[in-house]
C-alpha cells in the first residue's frame, strides 16, 4: 500500500513515474490513450496542475522547460515543484477553492486529483515505452471502489473513455485500467 501522507505518497508515486520518464527512449511512441504519445502523457501531467492550483489557491508552481523541448526536464521541474509545496509546513493551512469541488485542504486536492492522475498515467507511459510497471494493487482497489459510484459523472466529464470490458475475476489493475477506458492488453503497434 502506498503511504497516506500526501508528501510521502507523491514521493512514491511521482518517483516511480520519474523512473519511467528517465528510461523512456522514444518520446513519439504511441500511448494507450487514443492520439497520445509518450510525450503527451508527460505533457498532460506537467501542464494541467499549475492552472488548477493557480485558479483556486495562492500556489504558483515554478516553470520548467517545455515538454516539447525537454520532457525529462519538464517532468523533473513539475515533480520538484509539487514536492516542495507538499513539504512546505505552510501547506497544512492552505486551502484550494474550486467551483466544482468546493473548498478543501490544498494537500488533499493535490493528492486526490493530481497524485491519482500520475498513478494512473504511469501505466500509460510504461505501456507506451515497453517498460515493466505494476500499479499498487491496494491503491487500484481503493481507486476503483471510489470511482465506481461516480461513473456517470466521470464519463460525463469527457476525461475518461468508455469502459473496456474486463472479467470480474481479472487482476484489480486490469479492472481499474478497463474502468478508466484502457484496454489492459494494449501493446504498442509493432
Amino acid at each position: 500500500m502506498l503511504p497516506s501522507d500526501p508528501a510521502a505518497r507523491h514521493r512514491a508515486v511521482a518517483g516511480a513515474f520519474t523512473d519511467l520518464v528517465a528510461s523512456t527512449r522514444s518520446w513519439e511512441a504511441p500511448a494507450p490513450v487514443t492520439g497520445w504519445t509518450a510525450r503527451d502523457v508527460v505533457g498532460h501531467l506537467v501542464e494541467w496542475l499549475p492552472g488548477f492550483l493557480a485558479g483556486g489557491s495562492d500556489v504558483r508552481l515554478p516553470a520548467g522547460p517545455s515538454v516539447a523541448d525537454d520532457p525529462v526536464g519538464a517532468w523533473q521541474a513539475a515533480y520538484d515543484g509539487v514536492q516542495a509545496v507538499l513539504e512546505d509546513p505552510a501547506t497544512a493551512d492552505r486551502r484550494l477553492t474550486n467551483p466544482h469541488l468546493g473548498e478543501l485542504p490544498l494537500a488533499t486536492a493535490i493528492d486526490r486529483f493530481y497524485i491519482s492522475d500520475v498513478f494512473l498515467h504511469a501505466w500509460d507511459l510504461a505501456r507506451a515505452t515497453g517498460q515493466p510497471h505494476e500499479l499498487d494493487a491496494d491503491t487500484c482497489a481503493e481507486m476503483l471502489a471510489g470511482m465506481q459510484p461516480i461513473e456517470d459523472m466521470m464519463r460525463g466529464s469527457g476525461q475518461y473513455g468508455p469502459r473496456v470490458p474486463v472479467p470480474d475475476d481479472a487482476p484489480v489493475q486490469d479492472r481499474l485500467v478497463g474502468f478508466i477506458g484502457r484496454d489492459p492488453a494494449w501493446r504498442p503497434p509493432a
